[in-house]
């Protein structure tokens, strides 16, 4: 029974990450780790897959072995995160306190993105 929710919980986040793919409002790359994992505890097959899909894979081993965001991922969430702190936020119908709350959540969010490797050290590729 566990595998069976673990697993769907892995078709859930891919199908999300697919989706976000296309959906500028809706992170790809977070889902497909969370599908990632989840597979690697439902089904090594399917996690070998996603693991080394042409399209979905080369992000998710950077992140897995080496801890890199590619620094195109960085400018895509760092635009759509600014426009939701400059735009989406301030419209909100919610007391002050929880819109600066949530800014700074998402502030927190692109430090974390912006402290991790672009790219995998000369070290890391020997």
């Amino acid at each position: 029974m566990k595998k069976i929710v673990l697993l769907t919980l892995g078709h859930f986040f891919l199908a999300l990450g697919i989706v976000g793919a296309f959906l500028p409002v809706l992170p790809t790359t977070p889902f497909l780790l969370l599908a990632a994992y989840f597979y690697s505890k439902s089904s090594e097959k399917i996690h070998n897959w996603l693991m080394n899909h042409k399209y979905l894979g080369p992000s998710l081993k950077d992140w897995h072995e080496r801890g890199v965001i590619g620094i195109k991922s960085k400018w895509v969430a760092t635009i759509m995160l600014g426009l939701i702190i400059s735009w989406r936020i301030p419209t909100l119908d919610i007391p002050l306190a929880i819109k600066i709350f949530a800014s700074s959540v998402l502030v927190g969010v692109l430090v974390f993105i912006w402290t991790r490797p672009s790219s995998a050290s000369k070290k890391d590729l020997t």
